[in-house]
């Protein structure tokens, strides 16, 4: 149980962050950005659901924030070296976090007509909003690629985030009336 009693420790005014194992970082280090876009990406969720009217998608949102807090716990925990012990303190990212979100963007997914067009982002306020959160998303899924380039990442971690993507376009098309009223792009059509 996380328990803050002080929300400012000034811990943090030299420009460093403390991670899960209690090193400390620079706060403009690649696992830095990337823990912070994944809270970037969950925060967009959030305005995302002010304007959700569907039940269902909204659970789905709400099971997705959680598990990108678990994302960025993940990402906030350095993998020890090769043959060493994880920290008693580790919540990793499990394959089937991303199986779930497989299955319920399917789900989604099988409500739509066929793409004839490239999608543009907007339509309905909670399809702009999914596909803000999804760029954003993409932003994170970049970074924590860089991150994996220089530093062990748990791969489910990453799979989370390219399959995470997936469903908030998904969502968003479903958002705008399962897909009949997604803005389609028209190449070259203001030349």
């Amino acid at each position: 149980m996380v328990k803050l009693n002080k929300i400012y420790t000034r811990t943090g005014d030299d420009g460093t962050t403390g991670l899960v194992d209690g090193s400390r970082l620079s706060k403009n280090d690649v696992r830095v950005r990337a823990y912070g876009d994944v809270d970037e990406t969950n925060s967009v969720i959030g305005l995302v659901r002010l304007h959700l009217e569907s039940r269902r998608l909204d659970d789905m949102m709400a099971r997705i924030q959680n598990d990108l807090f678990d994302l960025g716990a993940d990402l906030a925990t350095p993998l020890p070296e090769e043959g060493a012990a994880d920290s008693e303190y580790a919540l990793r990212m499990v394959p089937e976090q991303a199986s779930r979100l497989e299955a319920e963007l399917d789900a989604l997914n099988a409500d739509l007509d066929p793409l004839t067009s490239f999608v543009l982002p907007g339509g309905s306020p909670p399809a702009a909003y999914l596909h803000q959160a999804r760029t954003v998303c993409r932003r994170a899924e970049r970074v924590c690629v860089a991150l994996a380039a220089e530093q062990a990442v748990t791969p489910a971690a990453l799979t989370y985030l390219n399959r995470l993507s997936d469903f908030l376009f998904v969502a968003a098309r479903w958002c705008n009336d399962q897909g009949q009223t997604d803005v389609k792009w028209v190449p070259g059509a203001n030349r």
